[in-house]
């Protein structure tokens, strides 16, 4: 059974207005976002699943730190701006359907002129005798009247209409939630995409380094030869290191680029906007204990189920299903109205006189037992696969918090390792330049360091970016990354 069956078998038009206004909240909160997958590597592109609207571009590069990256992409966001017009819908159709349950007070007046052919409706004067009467009666009428009145109408008792109505009220909760819910999605978007940004400008510059290194190396080598004291191979072999470090820089200001696009699209800016990123790579050790823990999974989890919207959702809907079944239920049961009105009526330039009519109605339905009935089973059905549903996302949830606390916790060790091996790598080749600098050794081992170097100092971004990224999957996870997201990367 549908929502559209349901409003079909509710007494009146306001119980189908609130009936409609139950379509419209499960299908707002049944659009929940999907979380996006943390990424395995730097280069990893974050799609854009949904729409941006796009603001005219700014001269000179735009400043922004992650709080306005962020309420740019709030704004603009094709999908929440949607959301939130749902939710004013299933509201403003509540307020409707409240009208349902108060008094209806209409006030009418008229004036009308009339000519009548007392003739043709088959009256003929000439028939008539009165006695006493000695005039004549005219075929032709003409009748001026004059009404005003006040008509009051009234719903005494509908228990159906009175359970609907309830129900619109979690109808417009699951709208707003599920606007929540898309909100917390385009949080994480554009905190990942701008994460990546950050670790593209440190890719870049780490690039740039290395390949002023390799100048100098190259130089070195060109003077030694030239020297005498030098092989044309140590040449060659700085020269080829030399243009393998320009092709790795222009890899990554290209990466950089195409993720300033993606950004900006995002945030509801022209793609080819300049960017600058006032905030720096956040790196802030997290507080958590092991994801076997009992005090800590009970904490997490607690907050989870308090904050996390596509859950609350559910549970709305499910409230929604439930005052729908007791509604159907009570069709059975009687309804009582009132109607009527007072006024005066007369001729226009004569007199008046009151008039008035009052009625009570009750309606019992006597015999529909296999619709209603249907109809109540499929509304169970629902109600069952919905908390079927609640359950199976509490699972999910209980699942996304231990592997999140786990991508935290290894993350952050990444980190750890990555930095020191960077360390290492560093200090290697310093010592690899220092040998061939004063002519010990020739520079393959340079050449040795230098990749080493570089894949070290490659996987410190990536496990800082991942470190970052995960503790934003665990606010998402959590329900909480809308709000406190500065708070989780340590800002």
């Amino acid at each position: 059974m549908t929502w559209n069956h349901i409003a079909r078998r509710v007494a009146g038009n306001s119980a189908k207005t609130c009936a409609a206004v139950l379509i419209a909240g499960a299908t707002v909160a049944s659009g929940q976002a999907s979380l996006p997958p943390a990424p395995s590597a730097i280069l990893r592109p974050i799609e854009l699943a949904h729409g941006v609207m796009v603001e005219p571009a700014q001269p000179g590069s735009l400043a922004l730190t992650l709080d306005d990256a962020v309420g740019l992409a709030l704004r603009h966001n094709t999908e929440i701006l949607i959301r939130t017009q749902q939710e004013r819908f299933v509201a403003g159709q509540r307020l409707s359907a409240i009208q349902s349950l108060l008094p209806n007070l209409e006030v009418t007046a008229y004036t009308r002129a009339q000519e009548i052919n007392l003739a043709a409706m088959g009256f003929k004067p000439g028939s008539v005798k009165i006695p006493g009467f000695t005039g004549s009666i005219a075929q032709i009428v003409k009748v001026n009247t004059t009404s005003a009145q006040v008509s009051l109408s009234q719903q005494l008792f509908n228990a159906t209409t009175i359970l609907l109505y309830r129900a619109t009220g979690k109808a417009v909760d699951a709208a707003q939630w599920a606007t929540l819910s898309a909100r917390g999605g385009v949080v994480q978007q554009v905190g990942g995409l701008y994460l990546r940004i950050l670790a593209d400008g440190t890719m870049v510059e780490n690039a740039a380094a290395l390949v002023k290194q390799d100048e100098v190396v190259y130089q070195h080598a060109t003077a030694s030869q030239e020297a005498g004291v030098g092989i044309h191979l140590d040449v060659l072999r700085a020269k080829v290191e030399l243009q393998n470090g320009q092709q790795r820089l222009i890899q990554a200001e290209n990466a950089r680029a195409k993720d300033t696009f993606a950004l900006n699209r995002e945030m509801g800016q022209p793609a080819g906007q300049a960017l600058t990123l006032v905030d720096k790579i956040p790196y802030a050790e997290y507080d958590t204990l092991a994801a076997s823990s009992d005090a800590n999974m009970k904490s997490a989890l607690a907050t989870a189920y308090e904050r996390r919207k596509d859950l609350r959702g559910l549970e709305a809907q499910l409230e929604v299903a439930q005052v729908t079944r007791r509604a159907l239920k009570y069709e059975r049961v009687p309804t009582l109205g009132f109607g009527g009105f007072y006024g005066v009526l007369g001729e226009t330039t004569g007199l008046y006189h009151g008039v008035f009519t009052a009625e009570g109605q009750v309606s019992i339905p006597v015999f529909q037992e296999a619709a209603r009935r249907g109809q109540v089973e499929v509304a169970a059905a629902q109600e069952a696969g919905l908390k079927q549903q609640i359950a199976a996302r509490r699972e999910q949830i209980e699942a996304d918090i231990r592997s999140s606390l786990l991508d935290v916790q290894s993350a952050g060790e990444l980190v750890k390792v990555a930095r020191s091996s960077a360390d290492l790598a560093r200090q290697a080749l310093d010592d690899a330049t220092l040998r061939f600098t004063a002519g010990i050794d020739d520079n393959l081992p340079v050449a040795r360091a230098q990749a080493t170097l570089e894949g070290a100092q490659a996987r410190v971004v990536q496990a800082e970016f991942q470190f970052n990224y995960a503790k934003l999957s665990l606010a998402r996870n959590s329900g909480v990354v809308e709000t406190q997201y500065n708070q989780y990367l340590g800002r």
